[in-house]
Order: C-alpha cells, then sequence, then structure tokens
C-alpha cells in the first residue's frame, strides 16, 4: 500500500492570495480537559459552507485576527457536513488565544491541506486504530467516517490512551465506541485514580495485550511523538509489516501549503507530502527526528 498514491487531496475555493484565510464563526465550543477544547464552527459565508468538502485525515490553518495563525486537522468527518471541528491543546500564544474566544467569534480558516487517509485501501480491511491524548482527534474523523459506511469494512479495534483520566479527550465518542457491539474498545491511563475502573498501562503494552491481528489489517496511529515511537515496534511484533501501518504528523507545520520549508524532516515536507504517510516511508527518521 502506497499512501501517496491512493489518497486524495481536495483543493477548495483557492484565493488570489493564498495566505488569504476565509472567515469561519465559532458555534460551540467543548472542553475536553483542562487544557483542550474542542471548537464547532462553520463558514460565514453560507455559499462556501454549502459546498465546502475535505476528506479525513487533512488539515487546516486557523487565524487569531493580529496574533498569528497555527496547524490543526479537521477532527469531524465528511460524513457529517452541517459542522466543522478542530481540537485545540493550550501551549502557545495562538492556542491560548483560541481558548479566550467564545461562541460567536470569528477566525480565519484557511484549507483544507495534505492527503488524507486511503479510504478506498482500507475498505474491506481490519483496522487497528491507536491513538494517545489529543493524538486522538485526526483518528476520529476517520473512525467516524468508517462507523457511517460500516459495512465496507471489516473488524475494527480501538485502543486509546492518556497519562490520566482527566486527560482523556472527546469521552463521548469513547462512551459511543465502547456501546458499538461492532467494535472492540480498550481505553486505559498510563496513572489512574481511585475512581477509575479501567485499564492502566502505556499504550504499547495494552496494544500487544490485545494482541489484533495482522492479517488482512490496517493500523493506523495518532499521539504523542514518543507514543508513536514505541507503538510501531509493538505492531511489528504483531506481524504488521511498515505497509500496514499510517500516521499522520503535524509537526513544525507553518504555512501548510509547502513554502516556509519548516515541516520538513529528512528529505520529507510534512504539509506537501503528508500529513498521512505510512511507517515504510517515514521509518528512516521516526526514531531518530521525531
Amino acid at each position: 500500500m502506497t499512501v501517496s498514491d491512493t489518497t486524495k487531496r481536495p483543493q477548495f475555493f483557492a484565493q488570489d492570495n493564498v495566505y488569504m484565510p476565509h472567515i469561519v464563526v465559532i458555534e460551540k465550543i467543548i472542553e475536553e480537559t483542562p487544557g483542550v477544547s474542542t471548537f464547532h464552527f462553520n463558514f460565514k459565508d453560507k455559499k462556501l459552507a454549502k459546498e465546502f468538502r475535505f476528506e479525513s485525515g487533512q488539515f487546516g490553518q486557523y487565524s487569531v485576527f493580529g496574533l498569528g495563525e497555527a496547524t490543526f486537522c479537521i477532527s469531524s468527518s465528511p460524513t457529517r457536513p452541517d459542522h466543522l471541528e478542530f481540537a485545540v491543546q493550550k501551549v502557545g500564544r495562538v492556542t491560548n488565544a483560541l481558548h479566550r474566544l467564545g461562541v460567536g467569534a470569528e477566525i480565519g480558516f484557511r484549507g483544507p491541506y495534505g492527503n488524507s487517509f486511503p479510504l478506498d485501501t482500507l475498505k474491506g480491511k481490519n483496522l487497528v486504530f491507536v491513538g494517545g491524548g489529543i493524538g486522538l482527534a485526526p483518528l476520529r474523523s476517520l473512525i467516524w467516517n468508517v462507523i457511517d459506511s460500516r459495512d465496507k469494512y471489516n473488524k475494527v479495534d480501538i485502543v486509546y490512551g492518556a497519562r490520566t483520566p482527566a486527560d482523556l479527550c472527546f469521552r463521548y465518542d469513547l462512551e459511543a465506541w465502547d456501546k458499538d457491539k461492532t467494535i472492540n474498545m480498550a481505553t486505559t491511563v498510563d496513572k489512574g485514580d481511585d475512581a477509575w475502573k479501567g485499564k492502566v498501562g502505556l499504550v504499547p503494552k495494552i496494544l500487544e495485550e490485545a494482541a489484533p491481528s495482522a492479517k488482512d489489517a490496517v493500523a493506523i496511529v495518532c499521539g504523542p511523538p514518543i507514543m508513536i515511537r514505541f507503538t510501531f515496534p509493538a505492531l511489528e511484533k504483531l506481524g504488521f509489516k511498515p505497509t500496514q501501518m499510517l500516521t499522520t504528523l503535524e509537526k513544525r507545520m507553518k504555512c501548510g501549503i509547502g513554502k516556509c520549508g519548516r515541516c520538513n524532516i529528512g528529505d520529507v515536507y510534512v504539509c506537501r507530502d503528508g500529513p498521512v504517510f505510512s511507517y515504510k516511508q517515514i521509518k528512516d527518521f521516526v526514531s531518530s527526528e521525531y
């Protein structure tokens, strides 16, 4: 499976100035954890709102006027087009400014950019989703996409973890997937508390315990760099080949269109060549640079 040959890159309403954003309006804000919130938004221009298209895995550039812009994946599914979503963790100037905004605020949006998860290749496969922390954001777009066309895919396993119960994102999704009889769900934390009744352990360890079969399977991984680094070897132990593993990277992206060079890792530009890659494509630099 070659990701670059199978993923689509929908382009949308290019401005004369590629750095000029469209205006979008925040419609709803959900606090996922004390430092992470999900923003629901839509285009101020109703024609754009109706005609916008994207694929699971693509990202956008979001700007707070006067402060700058930052890169986030689109975390909602294209199968549910009434609004768009992105999740933000407070880590810097722009992300802190986003967290200070309220419903009705206007921000800038450029996108969609990048490639996407290869849905045509995934159809008929057993799918193993492995996520950590806010890294569930791009996975949930694909997971809901799969659920909304459930008959096109075979077995689905989800392994998701966070540092503590308080750090678990998208709890409403986790509960829905856990209740879905067609999904094998495992949620874990590095360190539990008195109220936690679920699994305790690092994601790669819980993944090995779950032991999903590599036969006719594809694993999709997203999370903190340290989790990704140890999850790939765990999957290899289970029999997954580098071509059977996908991940999505957002490291150091700035312009989103391959012009600034800030996101290059080796000879790869994350925004231009990704953000979705197979492990085969990035194996040489995952352990040393990511």
